[in-house]
Protein backbone atom coordinates (compact mmCIF):
# COMPACT_ATOMS: atom_id res chain seq x y z
CA UNK A 1 0.00 0.00 0.00
CA UNK A 2 2.75 2.10 -0.61
CA UNK A 3 3.15 3.34 2.82
CA UNK A 4 5.89 4.74 4.34
CA UNK A 5 7.52 4.61 8.22
CA UNK A 6 5.54 7.72 9.61
CA UNK A 7 2.09 6.15 8.31
CA UNK A 8 1.62 8.31 4.89
CA UNK A 9 0.71 6.97 1.86
CA UNK A 10 2.87 7.58 -1.25
CA UNK A 11 0.44 9.07 -3.91
CA UNK A 12 1.64 9.83 -7.84
CA UNK A 13 0.07 13.51 -8.90
CA UNK A 14 1.31 15.01 -11.59
CA UNK A 15 4.01 13.39 -11.63
CA UNK A 16 5.49 13.77 -8.44
CA UNK A 17 5.88 11.25 -5.86
CA UNK A 18 3.63 13.25 -2.68
CA UNK A 19 2.37 11.97 1.22
CA UNK A 20 -1.03 12.13 2.18
CA UNK A 21 -2.18 10.66 5.36
CA UNK A 22 -5.60 9.94 4.73
CA UNK A 23 -7.34 7.06 5.50
CA UNK A 24 -7.79 4.88 1.96
CA UNK A 25 -11.36 4.69 1.61
CA UNK A 26 -11.17 8.44 1.98
CA UNK A 27 -12.62 9.61 -1.71
CA UNK A 28 -9.80 10.99 -3.81
CA UNK A 29 -11.00 14.43 -4.08
CA UNK A 30 -10.81 14.84 -0.80
CA UNK A 31 -7.16 14.01 -0.74
CA UNK A 32 -6.41 16.03 -3.90
CA UNK A 33 -8.25 19.28 -2.16
CA UNK A 34 -8.41 19.38 1.10
CA UNK A 35 -5.23 17.41 1.91
CA UNK A 36 -2.69 18.37 -0.97
CA UNK A 37 -4.74 21.97 -1.78
CA UNK A 38 -5.01 21.31 -5.66
CA UNK A 39 -8.11 23.46 -7.29
CA UNK A 40 -8.53 21.81 -10.17
CA UNK A 41 -10.70 19.02 -9.25
CA UNK A 42 -13.89 20.09 -7.39
CA UNK A 43 -16.85 19.02 -5.59
CA UNK A 44 -19.89 19.56 -7.82
CA UNK A 45 -22.85 16.84 -6.93
CA UNK A 46 -20.52 14.13 -5.07
CA UNK A 47 -22.50 11.50 -7.31
CA UNK A 48 -20.20 11.43 -10.03
CA UNK A 49 -22.82 13.04 -12.17
CA UNK A 50 -21.23 16.66 -13.03
CA UNK A 51 -17.63 16.07 -14.23
CA UNK A 52 -16.63 18.38 -12.36
CA UNK A 53 -14.16 16.71 -9.71
CA UNK A 54 -12.78 15.08 -13.02
CA UNK A 55 -8.98 13.75 -13.18
CA UNK A 56 -6.61 11.40 -14.83
CA UNK A 57 -5.88 7.76 -13.38
CA UNK A 58 -3.43 5.80 -15.15
CA UNK A 59 -4.78 8.42 -18.67
CA UNK A 60 -8.52 7.22 -18.37
CA UNK A 61 -11.05 10.22 -16.62
CA UNK A 62 -12.75 9.07 -13.02
CA UNK A 63 -14.64 11.18 -11.29
CA UNK A 64 -12.64 11.71 -7.79
CA UNK A 65 -15.49 12.44 -5.68
CA UNK A 66 -16.61 8.57 -5.70
CA UNK A 67 -12.83 7.15 -6.48
CA UNK A 68 -11.56 5.83 -3.04
CA UNK A 69 -7.36 6.97 -2.41
CA UNK A 70 -6.92 3.22 -2.22
CA UNK A 71 -7.99 3.28 -5.88
CA UNK A 72 -5.27 5.83 -7.35
CA UNK A 73 -2.52 4.23 -5.03
CA UNK A 74 0.12 2.51 -7.39
CA UNK A 75 -1.36 4.39 -10.03
CA UNK A 76 -0.45 7.85 -11.64
CA UNK A 77 -2.89 10.62 -11.43
CA UNK A 78 -3.10 13.94 -13.39
CA UNK A 79 -5.67 17.04 -12.53
CA UNK A 80 -6.47 20.40 -14.24
CA UNK A 81 -2.68 21.53 -12.69
CA UNK A 82 -0.92 18.51 -14.31
CA UNK A 83 -2.41 18.10 -17.38
CA UNK A 84 0.11 20.45 -19.64
CA UNK A 85 3.05 18.11 -18.17
CA UNK A 86 0.99 14.60 -18.81
CA UNK A 87 0.92 16.35 -22.56
CA UNK A 88 4.73 17.29 -22.52
CA UNK A 89 7.00 17.50 -19.98
CA UNK A 90 8.39 20.83 -21.09
CA UNK A 91 5.08 22.71 -21.31
CA UNK A 92 3.37 25.42 -18.96
CA UNK A 93 -0.15 25.12 -20.35
CA UNK A 94 -1.95 22.23 -22.85
CA UNK A 95 -2.34 23.44 -25.95
CA UNK A 96 -6.16 22.65 -24.77
CA UNK A 97 -5.84 25.45 -21.67
CA UNK A 98 -4.66 27.97 -24.18
CA UNK A 99 -7.27 27.52 -26.44
CA UNK A 100 -10.16 27.65 -23.71
CA UNK A 101 -8.67 30.83 -22.97
CA UNK A 102 -8.81 32.23 -26.04
CA UNK A 103 -11.97 31.16 -26.88
CA UNK A 104 -13.51 32.59 -23.57
CA UNK A 105 -14.94 29.14 -22.42
CA UNK A 106 -14.20 29.46 -18.37
CA UNK A 107 -16.65 31.59 -17.12
CA UNK A 108 -17.03 30.98 -13.49
CA UNK A 109 -14.76 28.14 -13.72
CA UNK A 110 -16.19 25.74 -11.88
CA UNK A 111 -16.48 23.00 -14.47
CA UNK A 112 -13.20 24.16 -15.85
CA UNK A 113 -10.82 21.50 -14.42
CA UNK A 114 -12.98 18.26 -15.43
CA UNK A 115 -13.56 19.91 -18.56
CA UNK A 116 -10.06 20.14 -19.46
CA UNK A 117 -8.86 16.81 -17.72
CA UNK A 118 -12.12 15.15 -20.58
CA UNK A 119 -11.18 16.68 -23.13
CA UNK A 120 -7.56 16.13 -23.14
CA UNK A 121 -8.43 12.66 -22.32
CA UNK A 122 -10.88 12.74 -25.26
CA UNK A 123 -7.55 14.35 -27.67
CA UNK A 124 -4.32 11.65 -26.46
CA UNK A 125 -7.17 9.14 -28.03
CA UNK A 126 -8.35 10.59 -30.93
CA UNK A 127 -6.10 13.47 -32.74
CA UNK A 128 -8.42 14.34 -34.99
CA UNK A 129 -12.14 13.94 -33.44
CA UNK A 130 -15.07 15.18 -35.19
CA UNK A 131 -17.63 17.58 -33.66
CA UNK A 132 -20.03 14.94 -32.98
CA UNK A 133 -17.39 12.68 -31.21
CA UNK A 134 -16.79 15.89 -29.27
CA UNK A 135 -20.17 15.85 -27.61
CA UNK A 136 -20.46 12.75 -26.99
CA UNK A 137 -16.91 12.23 -25.12
CA UNK A 138 -17.83 15.82 -23.16
CA UNK A 139 -21.50 14.02 -22.38
CA UNK A 140 -22.25 14.02 -18.87
CA UNK A 141 -19.60 17.12 -17.62
CA UNK A 142 -22.14 20.16 -16.74
CA UNK A 143 -21.27 23.51 -16.98
CA UNK A 144 -23.58 26.16 -14.87
CA UNK A 145 -22.62 28.77 -17.63
CA UNK A 146 -23.73 27.22 -20.42
CA UNK A 147 -20.54 27.77 -22.07
CA UNK A 148 -20.56 25.06 -24.45
CA UNK A 149 -20.20 26.19 -28.19
CA UNK A 150 -17.17 27.67 -27.25
CA UNK A 151 -15.47 24.98 -25.38
CA UNK A 152 -16.41 22.90 -28.52
CA UNK A 153 -14.70 25.39 -30.52
CA UNK A 154 -11.63 25.05 -27.89
CA UNK A 155 -11.37 21.34 -28.27
CA UNK A 156 -11.39 21.42 -31.93
CA UNK A 157 -8.56 24.48 -32.33
CA UNK A 158 -6.32 22.49 -29.52
CA UNK A 159 -6.86 19.25 -31.50
CA UNK A 160 -6.24 21.33 -34.97
CA UNK A 161 -2.88 22.69 -33.02
CA UNK A 162 -1.82 19.49 -31.67
CA UNK A 163 -1.53 18.06 -34.97
CA UNK A 164 0.49 21.09 -36.77
CA UNK A 165 -2.84 22.56 -38.25
CA UNK A 166 -3.70 26.26 -38.10
CA UNK A 167 -6.72 26.46 -36.27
Amino acid sequence: MNDDEAGATQLSVNGEARRVASDPATPLLYVLADELDLKGPRFGCGMAQCGSCSVLIDGREVRSCVVPLASALGKDVVTAEGIARWYSPDSTLHPLQDELIAAQAPQCGFCYGGMVVKAAELLAANPAPSRAQIVAHMDGHICRCGTYPRLLTAIERAAARMRGETA
